[in-house]
């Protein structure tokens, strides 16, 4: 390695891939040094843009030794759009890869001794299967997405991660600037029907006309407001429909999501007979996706849901069950209050993971079996280490690869009352 001090460009061989779509490498002065859009084993000459005392980042001058992994991208826009990080990595490295950073994230953070993390659950498509993508505005009015600096809204010509109908209908919308819109969502339904939903801080809605079918809602201060058709689509999984609002999450990849019902209700039966002395208590529920199909096989199933457009679609996706109950409000808060003592405990926080008053509500339930649906390795990490502290042991972590092209990386782990 060199520096060349007058430009603050270091060359540099980088070691492994790490979570955030970086890769590390190390400067003369042994300080870590994290760059994008870069494969292990390869070399650059690297302009520094960020400097701490233990670590740097930095971005790509000139890539002078290629991986022989190295593929072309298929999209124009990778390296200055934000939204992908692997296109020049083949699917199956992308997919171990991420196995490897799930481990590393196990062990360094959640202090866990060689975790079992299983190879990672592929998806079927690496490209086009979102059914749900989102935009900013420029100041021109155009679609695009936050760039790879973070720092500006990139207007884009092509995108090959949204489904084929997506790809269809975003480029035929012509809006003037909106000042006061976050986003622009689009969501398409099992149907084939789209939902716009426009994200914005002023209580108004917008103008809005289309020539084409199209339900659009505007999501503002004060609640929501139906511009055109249904505020709401319905997505299939494993053959079962699920109502979403506009305002409600639900998984951008359907196929994947039904893989990991199906493997979240299996690795549950493999420790745990689910039947009908069975309580299973599901925290950050949502619309309802893994309580449907663990009301079918349990005595009693309990959900804890924040989100008041979520809750909504949960009441009317689980109507047919008898055996169902929802609390609403913030799992931090609910849990503590909830006289339960379920047998098994289904976590699918958000991306900050599970709140601590939650997470110590529900070590004080002491249930038999918790499966932890992750969509953060970081805060996965964070918490393994409280529930190890807490008297559990990892079983295993599989990843699910959701979402191709990028680092993220969803996981499935389950965890057992430590032996005594």
């Amino acid at each position: 390695m060199s520096a060349d001090p007058a430009e603050n460009t270091y060359l540099v061989t980088f070691e492994t891939l790490t979570y955030g779509g970086e890769a590390l490498g190390r400067l003369p002065d042994g300080r870590a040094v994290f760059v994008p859009f870069v494969l292990p084993g390869e070399r650059a000459r690297v302009r520094l843009t960020e400097e701490k005392r233990r670590f740097a980042r930095g971005t790509v001058v000139e890539l002078l030794e290629a991986a022989p992994q190295r593929i072309a991208p298929r999209c124009r826009h990778f390296t200055a759009c934000g939204g992908c990080h692997y296109q020049h990595l083949p699917y199956a490295a992308q997919a171990a890869a991420k196995r490897e950073i799930l481990k590393d994230q196990l062990e360094r953070i959640g202090r866990l001794a060689d975790p079992d993390v299983r190879p990672t659950v592929t998806a079927p498509h690496a490209w086009y299967y979102r059914n749900t993508v989102q935009f900013h505005q420029d100041p021109q009015g155009r679609l695009g997405y936050i760039n790879a600096a973070g720092d500006a809204v990139m207007p884009i010509e092509e995108c090959h991660l949204p489904e084929p109908a997506l790809n269809t209908l975003w480029p035929q919308f012509d809006l003037e600037f909106l000042p006061e819109l976050d986003r622009l969502g689009l969501r398409l339904g099992s149907d084939g029907t789209v939902l716009a939903t426009f994200e914005s801080l002023d209580p108004a809605a917008p103008d809005f006309q289309v020539d084409f079918d199209l339900s659009a809602v505007h999501l503002g201060p004060d609640g929501s407001i139906l511009m055109a058709g249904d505020d709401h689509v319905v997505l299939e999984v494993l053959d079962r429909p699920f109502r979403v609002s506009a305002g409600a999450f639900f998984q951008v990849n359907a196929l994947m999501a039904e893989k990991m019902v199906r493997q979240l209700l299996e690795e549950i039966n493999a420790v745990f007979s689910l039947g009908p002395e069975t309580t299973v208590l599901d925290v950050y529920c949502g619309v309802g996706l893994f309580s449907a199909f663990l009301a079918e096989r349990a005595g009693q199933v309990v959900g804890v849901e924040a989100s008041p457009y979520a809750t909504y679609d949960f009441e009317v996706n689980l109507d047919e069950f008898d055996n169902v109950s929802l609390y609403e409000g913030e799992a931090g808060e609910v849990l503590p209050q909830l006289p339960l003592k379920p047998d098994v405990v289904v976590l699918d926080p958000p991306r900050a993971g599970v709140e601590l008053p939650a997470l110590e509500a529900v070590l004080a339930m002491s249930p038999k079996v918790i499966a932890y649906v992750s969509c953060d390795p970081a805060t996965l990490a964070r918490d393994a280490r409280r529930l190890t502290e807490g008297g559990y042991r990892l079983a295993h972590a599989t990843p699910f690869d959701l979402f191709p092209q990028t680092y993220h990386i969803e996981s499935l782990s389950l965890w057992l009352p430590s032996p005594d």
